[in-house]
């Protein structure tokens, strides 16, 4: 499976789908994310009490009728797309294992999480499904409040400039083949790390046209954005289709 720019060739994700242009997290979602070219769609997986295990960020969140795992899953195996699975659970790990497995994904996809635990439940539920550990983590959702924007853009510049270091224990630490970092602490430096350490970087949630042009410079792997229609108009124009200059920080 490629976790890695291929001849130059930037991976191109889309987050929950379509974010932007359909509702996220739904096989709507995917099927407009496909339309536009993508070559991985990202989604969250929920656990929402009894019953299967569905696609959702959060329970406050959650639709009267989501989307179920294996909805997506089976959905995906038929098409020519890297799964990329970011956990919203710590809990039945070893179901999430065993879908990818009975839908042929195992090999096609990529589970994500901040949640080191998680992560190694399930590297030992299924060893040969890539690990990636996402960086930074919003616990209090402070990304998403529009007053703390200039804090935020401060506190990742600093991040920016700290991370490098940081680099290869965090690989090391999860086992992890990609690291999935927020867009703002990306740099050329940082990329040379994690691909000295032998790790892609996958940078979200990008909606930004000039901010997908700094990352291809950086040379990261794979860019998740809402709107698929950023790599088209992104790559000829340099004209932003619309999106706030530091946006969908939550991934």
């Amino acid at each position: 499976m490629r976790l890695l720019r291929a001849d130059g060739e930037l991976i191109r994700v889309g987050h929950r789908g379509a974010a932007r242009l359909a509702p996220e997290n739904t096989l709507r979602s995917f099927a407009v994310a496909l339309d536009h070219g993508v070559d991985a769609i990202e989604f969250d997986v929920l656990d929402a009490g009894p019953g299967p295990l569905v696609l959702g960020h959060s329970l406050a969140e959650l639709g009267p009728d989501p989307d179920t795992l294996d909805d997506a899953l089976a959905y995906l195996a038929a098409q020519d797309v890297v799964v990329h699975v970011d956990l919203k659970l710590t809990t039945r790990l070893d179901e999430v294992a065993a879908a990818l497995g009975r839908h042929g994904l195992a090999q096609r996809a990529v589970v994500s999480s901040f949640h080191v635990p998680s992560l190694q439940s399930i590297a030992a539920h299924a060893p040969q499904v890539p690990i990636g550990f996402t960086y930074p983590e919003d616990r209090y959702g402070v990304s998403k409040r529009r007053g703390m924007k200039p804090a935020i853009r401060l506190g990742t510049l600093a991040l920016r400039r700290a991370i490098v270091a940081r680099i290869p224990a965090m690989i090391a630490r999860a086992g992890a083949r990609a690291l999935m970092l927020q867009h703002a602490v990306v740099s050329p430096a940082a990329v040379a790390r994690a691909h000295a350490a032998g790790a892609a970087v996958w940078a979200w949630t990008v909606d930004d046209a000039d901010e997908l042009v700094r990352l291809e410079a950086a040379g990261v792997d794979a860019v998740i954005t809402n709107d698929p229609r950023l790599f088209a108009q992104g790559m000829e124009s340099g004209a932003d289709p619309g999106a706030d200059p530091i946006p969908h920080e939550d991934p």
